[in-house]
């Protein structure tokens, strides 16, 4: 109950940081950056959370550090476009 509740928090700060917009440009450039420093942070926590549940033993460590570093890699590629 607490994955979900963590990881339907992450969904909606994530939808929220793309619904900003600005005709300036230079708040258009930081909410741009802001949006993949979310989209990174976002992935990975969602990546480290699908490999703990992944995971079993010795073998959950390894599954949660791939999954960090999967979903944070995800997530900058989607959020920086």
């Amino acid at each position: 109950m607490i994955k979900r509740t963590a990881v339907s928090f992450v969904a909606i700060a994530m939808l929220l940081a793309g619904c900003q917009s600005s005709p300036d440009p230079q708040v258009q450039a930081r909410n741009h950056e802001f949006g993949c420093v979310a989209g990174t942070i976002g992935g990975a926590i969602v990546g480290g959370l699908i490999g703990s549940t992944i995971g079993a033993g010795g073998g959950a460590v390894l599954a949660t550090a791939a999954g960090i570093g999967g979903g944070g890699f995800l997530g900058n590629r989607l959020a920086c476009r």
